[in-house]
Formats: C-alpha cells, structure tokens, sequence
C-alpha cells in the first residue's frame, strides 16, 4: 500500500504543468505593496533601524506604542478598498498609519523623528515597491509653512506637490518633485492608488528637514462674522477652566504630567499627545504609565 505522501506525489505529477502554473498563478497575492525609501518614510526608516533594536528615540516610542510587527509588515500601510476616499477614510491626525490602529505608531506627535536634510528646489525621491502594478496614479503632498510637528497631522495642513498618473512603478521609481520654501521640519505625505483591478491604496510619511526653526502657526479657517452688538447681560456663572485630571477622552490634548483614569485605573502622561484611537492608556505604554 501506497503511503498518503506518495499518494500525493503521484497524483501531483499526473497533472499537466500547464495546469500547475495555473492554479499558482490564480493564488498569487493580488496586493501591491510598497513605501517611500528616499526620503524614507517613517515605517521604512523604523524596518531599516531593526525593529526589535530600533536607534532613534522616535522609532523606539513607535515600538513601544504598537510593537515590533508593523515594522516587518514595512511595505503595507495601506487600505484595501481606499478607491481615491482617502480623506473620508482616514481621519485627521492618523495620516501616517492610514488610520490603522497597527501602525499607530508612525502618528505619534514629535519633532525627532530622523529627517533627510532638504533645500527648496528639486528633490529626486525613490518609491520602493516590492510587488508594482501597472497604471497606479500616485500623489505628492508637503505640509503647509507653518506646520507644527508635535500636533496631529490634518488633511488642511497637505499642500499638493505633483500627480503622477497612469504610472508602471518597478521595484525603484524616481520622480523629481519642486519643493517650495519652507523652514524647519515638514513631511512629504504620498498616496498610491491602484486602478486596475483593485482599490488599494498606500500611504507614506517621510520627515524632512529645511533648516532653521519651526514656527507653528494655525491652519486656516474660514473667517467668522462677528456678533454686531454685545450681549447684553454678562453670564451668570463665570467659565471654569476644567481640570486636567478626569476619565480619558478620545480627541483630547494631553500634556506631560497629566493624571487620567480609564476602565478604573489610574495613568499619568508621558508625553504631549492629542488622543486618539487606539492610543488608550494600556495600550500606548509609550504616552501613559500606570499612576
């Protein structure tokens, strides 16, 4: 009697060839995947770093805040049924992680990510892709002069650079982008659209750095009309200034110091963050600790 193993290599080797590469072709991963190598993205510059051994404190509170693994899975921040929504798929302030709770870390507020030096002008950038597909349109932003790297990064502070669209990327793709004046750190976000045959779309966060300070101003909003007489009684009861302790709240700014609780535990900040999901308290061993 046959054993199941020669019986499988018997049955293996009676099916034509051609209809081997067939039914491999038909369970080959249809995902594209890939991110910014030059300036890197944040999520490559983590990979590069080693995750299990990352170098700069950035990448290490990335760590902290969600783990190794995304940072293996480097080539796939990404939404499977994006078709160009990106904006209504993804919140302000999860940008970077494409709103994906597994790569929470690559949102965290802070101004030491590692950064490529830059000048206004042209700039080649790289796109590594390890599986490209054909007729991808891919878009190129900067954050606006002004921008403050230790608060979220919103759609309103994107400035569109350049569309590159009905592209064939390889493994590397350059495209020559112009950058404008800017000072101080920024990011050059990149959305990846596949068109044929999936919805796909990637995102990218790359930090650069133009030299000379920061100075964070406002984005800008639509002017408000202003009431044309006074009230005319003052309020009763003055406005209270809410105290910094309470229970944690999504879409809440925190600074360092502050004293929360959450499912009955008590937890102090550890650095200056505005909430959001998946950065609860147990959760985001780099922002809180147990008080």
């Amino acid at each position: 009697m046959r054993s199941p193993r020669t019986k499988v290599a018997v049955v293996a080797a009676a099916v034509p060839a051609a209809s081997v590469l067939a039914v491999l072709a038909n369970a080959a991963p249809a995902s594209a995947h890939g991110t910014m190598s030059d300036p890197p993205s944040r999520v490559y510059t983590c990979k590069n770093e080693g995750p299990e051994h990352p170098q700069s404190e950035a990448c290490k509170a990335a760590v902290a805040v969600a783990g190794t693994q995304p940072f293996y899975d480097w080539n796939e921040v990404s939404l499977l049924d994006a078709g160009g929504r990106h904006r209504q798929l993804i919140p302000d302030g999860q940008l970077c992680s494409a709103g994906r709770a597994k790569y929470r870390g690559l949102d965290l507020q802070r101004a030491d990510w590692p950064a490529k030096k830059v000048s206004p002008g042209p700039l080649t950038i790289t796109y590594h892709a390890t599986a490209p597909h054909a007729a991808s349109n891919f878009d190129f932003y900067i954050t606006r002069e002004g921008w403050d790297p230790t608060q979220p990064l919103r759609w309103s502070d994107l400035v569109s650079l350049a569309s590159f669209t009905r592209q064939n990327p390889t493994t590397f793709t350059n495209w020559t982008l112009t950058l404008p004046q800017r000072t101080g750190r920024h990011i050059l976000y990149s959305t990846w659209q596949r068109v044929l045959g999936s919805n796909e779309a990637f995102y990218t966060c790359s930090d650069v750095d133009f030299g000379g300070a920061n100075t964070p101003t406002p984005p800008t909003t639509p002017p408000t009309t202003p009431p044309t007489t006074p009230p005319t009684t003052p309020p009763t009861t003055p406005p209270t200034t809410p105290a910094p302790d309470g229970t944690w709240a999504l879409g809440k700014a925190y600074t360092a110091g502050d004293k929360v609780t959450y499912n009955g535990a008590s937890y102090e900040c550890l650095q200056a963050h505005t909430a959001i999901a998946g950065w609860e308290p147990p959760n985001a061993g780099a922002l809180w600790r147990a008080a």
